[in-house]
């Protein structure tokens, strides 16, 4: 559990938060200890109380139901409860080895627990920050002159509409998917973008396929809508093959992008593989009033155990915990800063150093530490 700090001013001041922590399977424990740590080191530093509650979900869920005697789920509602009363959800990672997915314990896993908690908080927008570090920038797959000035990238997926949800159907030799979409459920995402944007560079894009389909079209209109409101912030349109192109070849001229279902699947992958390494990338699912965060990347079996897997995702994904669901913006850009500190300082995990020179990788814990010494208070 979080303490307070030492100086009684700020404790005045300080929050008191419920954390529901899912470590998960895998590599999630691990990596998930790194980050607690973290938050740990801000709550004295600031004078914030963090209250974690962990709870099972995935193959460890399974695994502790039957161990117990009880009927086994990916998703108990004893952890749902735990959410529930909780601020927010730091979320770990789930899933088992690709050669036991047919087990009871795997089936299924990622999709009855996901989608689960998806349902019950009305996780409808996914937040995707792509980020390159100028002095990791050879990890990047771009050459230096297309990320010289820079590659900051926040991509906002609208999660619970569109083509993904709409009618299936199959009649004879035809099929057909429908994307439909509300005003209320492109508003939700467009808003996040905006109020996002007033905290990075001002200029939000709405990627879409206006010349074609009737939703992007109903897409334009909400986002000018609301852009009304936001005349501090820039808003541009691009076609969504455009913007496959742009992120590639001119990755410097995006700030937040936001998008439907569909587009921002493919898009937030894209811009993925931009800082080299999935170790680097967190991302938040934001509900009506819970928001879960987590590492881009999945559970890496084949690590788990060793020590060795990249932390640096799951303590940037409480980083966004701070800044969208506690409005903490301070800490937020101190873990950020910690983080910078300790990539630019060399103390990097496997998956950042170049084949051949990895004799001298950094073990998990030994860089949540290192952010740990890195954090400095206000």
């Amino acid at each position: 559990r979080g303490q307070s700090g030492a100086q009684p001013v700020l404790a005045e001041m300080g929050v008191t938060k419920n954390i529901a922590v899912l470590a998960g399977d895998g590599i999630g424990p691990e990596v998930m200890t790194e980050a607690q740590k973290v938050l740990e080191k801000v709550s004295a530093l600031y004078g914030h109380t963090f209250n974690f509650t962990e709870a099972k979900i995935g193959g460890a869920a399974w695994a502790a139901a039957e161990a117990a005697g009880e009927a086994p789920s990916h998703l108990p509602a004893s952890t749902l409860e735990v959410c529930k009363k909780s601020d927010a959800i730091l979320f770990g990672s789930i899933g088992g080895p690709v050669d036991q997915q047919h087990e009871p314990r795997w089936k299924d896993c990622e999709k009855n627990a996901l989608l689960g908690l998806r349902k019950t908080f009305n996780l409808a927008n996914n937040l995707r920050p792509s980020k390159v570090y100028p002095f990791l920038a050879h990890l990047c797959p771009l050459k230096p002159s297309i990320i010289e000035a820079g590659v900051d990238i926040l991509v906002v997926r609208e999660l619970v509409g569109g083509i993904y949800f709409g009618e299936h159907k199959r009649e004879g030799d035809r099929a057909y998917d429908v994307m439909d979409y509300t005003v209320e459920g492109i508003r939700k995402p467009v808003i996040f973008g905006f109020e996002a944007a007033r905290l990075r560079r001002k200029k939000v894009t709405v990627v879409d396929k206006a010349n074609v389909l009737e939703t992007s079209r109903l897409w334009r209109e909400v986002a000018r809508e609301v852009a009304k409101d936001y005349p501090d912030v820039e808003l541009e349109f691009m076609y969504v093959d455009n913007a496959a192109m742009q992120i590639i070849q001119k990755p410097s001229s995006f700030d937040v992008l936001v998008t439907e279902n569909m587009f921002g699947d493919i898009l937030s992958d894209a811009a993925s593989v931009l800082p080299g390494s999935l170790g680097l990338m967190p991302s938040a699912s934001l509900g009506d009033s819970i928001h879960m965060y987590e590492p881009s990347g999945g559970s890496a079996p084949d690590i788990a155990g060793k020590g060795v897997a990249n932390p640096i995702a799951q303590i940037l994904s409480a980083a966004l915990m701070l800044r969208y669901s506690f409005q903490l913006e301070e800490e937020a850009a101190a873990i950020e800063a910690a983080v910078e500190t300790v990539l630019k300082s060399g103390k990097l995990t496997g998956d950042l150093m170049e084949e051949g020179k990895k004799d001298g990788a950094a073990k998990t814990s030994e860089v949540g530490d290192a952010v740990c010494a890195a954090l400095s208070g206000p």
